[in-house]
Formats: C-alpha cells, sequence, structure tokens
C-alpha cells in the first residue's frame, strides 16, 4: 500500500512517456500514490487545532467534528460562557482535551494570549480556523455608524490577520489555516453591506495569503457557509425574519452546522493536501460565481 504521508509526496516526476491511452500504472515511476491517508475516523491524532467562535454554531460542530477525528481542541469565544462549558464537556465526552480562551479577537493583545495559551498547553499549533464573526443589519447604509463599521471589519476581518500574525511562528509544513467567509461574499446582502464586505474581504486575503505560504507547505483555504441556524440568526434578525430564514435556497430549509462541520474537517486533514486557496460551498444549492 502505497504511503502517503506529507514528506513522502515526490516534489516533481523524471520525464517519461507511455506510447498508448489510458496508460499503465505499473509502468509509472514513480507510482501515484492511491491508499486513504490516515486511521478511520483519527485524520486528525495528534494534531492541535485553534478555532475562534468555537462555542456555538458552526465553531462548535467543527470542534466536536475535530475531537471525533482525535485533535486536541482550543476554542475562543467572547463571553458565552453557558455555550463555551457545554461544548468543552461535549469535546470531553469524546475523549479530547479542550481549552476555552474567552476574549476579544478584534484585540491583536488577545489574539496573542491565545495563541500562546495553546502553545503552553499543547506545545504545538497545526490547524488555525478563523470563526468568529459579528453581522448588525441595516436597511440603509446611513445607518451604518463609523463605529458600527469599524467593529465589524476588526471582529470578522482584522482579527484573522491578528490570528494568523501570531501563528505563524508556531505552523510547520503541513499546517492548515481555514477561514469562514459566506456566500454573502458572492452575491452581496442589501441589509449586510458591512458584514458582506469583510465576508469578500476574507475571500481575497485567504487567496492571497494561500499565494505567499505555499512555499512553506501551510495550506490555506475557507468555507463560505450559505443560511446556517446559529445562534447570530435570531440575534440578528426580527421573528418574522427568522421564520423564514433559509427558505430562499433550493434545498428550501436552512442548514445545520454539522452540515457544515465536515467541509473544515477535510481542508483541515490529508485529503485536501493539494488545495490551497480555494472556498467550498455548503450553501444549500446556490450556484455562486467562484
Amino acid at each position: 500500500m502505497s504511503d502517503s504521508r506529507p514528506e513522502s509526496r515526490p516534489e516533481s516526476v523524471p520525464a517519461q512517456h507511455q506510447p498508448r491511452q489510458p496508460g499503465d500504472e505499473q509502468q509509472m515511476q514513480p507510482r501515484p500514490q492511491s491508499a486513504p491517508a490516515g486511521e478511520p475516523g483519527r485524520r486528525l491524532a495528534g494534531k492541535v487545532a485553534l478555532i475562534t467562535g468555537g462555542d456555538s454554531g458552526i465553531g462548535r460542530a467543527v470542534a466536536l467534528a475535530y475531537a471525533r477525528e482525535g485533535a486536541k481542541l482550543a476554542i475562543v469565544y467572547l463571553d458565552e460562557e453557558e455555550d463555551a462549558r457545554r461544548t468543552q464537556q461535549d469535546v470531553q465526552a469524546l475523549d479530547a482535551p479542550c481549552l476555552l480562551l474567552p476574549g476579544d479577537v478584534g484585540s491583536p493583545e488577545f489574539c496573542r494570549r491565545a495563541v500562546r495559551s495553546v502553545m503552553d498547553a499543547y506545545g504545538r499549533l497545526d490547524v488555525l480556523v478563523n470563526n468568529a464573526a459579528q453581522q448588525y443589519p441595516a436597511d440603509s447604509i446611513e445607518q451604518i455608524s463609523p463605529e458600527q463599521l469599524e467593529h465589524t471589519f476588526r471582529t470578522n476581518i482584522f482579527s484573522m490577520f491578528y490570528m494568523v500574525k501570531e501563528a505563524m511562528p508556531f505552523l510547520t509544513r503541513g499546517a492548515r489555516i481555514i477561514n469562514t467567509t459566506s456566500v454573502t461574499a458572492y452575491r452581496g446582502s442589501k441589509h449586510l453591506v458591512d458584514y458582506a464586505a469583510t465576508k469578500g474581504a476574507i475571500v481575497a486575503f485567504t487567496r492571497s495569503l494561500s499565494q505567499q505560504l505555499a512555499p512553506a507547505g501551510i495550506h490555506v483555504n475557507a468555507v463560505a457557509p450559505g443560511p446556517i441556524w446559529t445562534p447570530l440568526i435570531p440575534s440578528s434578525f426580527s421573528a418574522e425574519e427568522v421564520a423564514g430564514f433559509g427558505k430562499n435556497v433550493p434545498l428550501g430549509r436552512p442548514g445545520q452546522p454539522d452540515e457544515v462541520a465536515p467541509a473544515y474537517v477535510f481542508l483541515a486533514t490529508e485529503g485536501a493536501s493539494y488545495m490551497t486557496g480555494q472556498v467550498l460551498h455548503p450553501n444549500g444549492g446556490e450556484i455562486v460565481n467562484t
């Protein structure tokens, strides 16, 4: 069975040619690597993942999915202690450790402390999931105050710069950075102009950073969820708007966090070893211009 560890992957292949289609794999040098990587259900064994916004919603689902794959967890959250403790308990029930890190990701100093806490606790960092976000609906751009604009950008995109900068000294070849963007980055949102603008920035950030870090073997990708049922929804919209949430996508319903988490698992594992600078779209069937 072919060894599919990252260090065994050839950087190039020697010149060779076969005279007939579709070709003979047995004659290829080196042989293509086809065996699945890692043990079933333990694809992140020994890895350490830091997840911002990890107390609830998509972040919580990712934390639980990573724990099932054998990862050690650290989750960042603002001040939702009850949600964070519940997630920690559920992760620990899966025999995975879970470090809680409360604080504001919009603060460079907090991001520094968070990364250092992970290193102190686990001694390594393999997967950084930048997921924390906030949104404040407004019917008109005139309603978006300078304070709201700065706060939205600081939480949603500045935080990614801060976290990545602090993590960089500890990320090694094969590490993963996974950013949460949104379907609104592609189709826009008339009620979430500032939020959608940050999500568009995250797409450009992901693509640009991936090019910068590719020579170091660090993979940078993103996930662009559609209408997912998370605490951000009832805290952002009226009861009437919530009642119709997610019904306008082809699948006709809102998605659940556990339907998005597999995308983050895939991007964190060896299965995504030939992907960087890409965005996955669990959005209920909406076609977007990627």
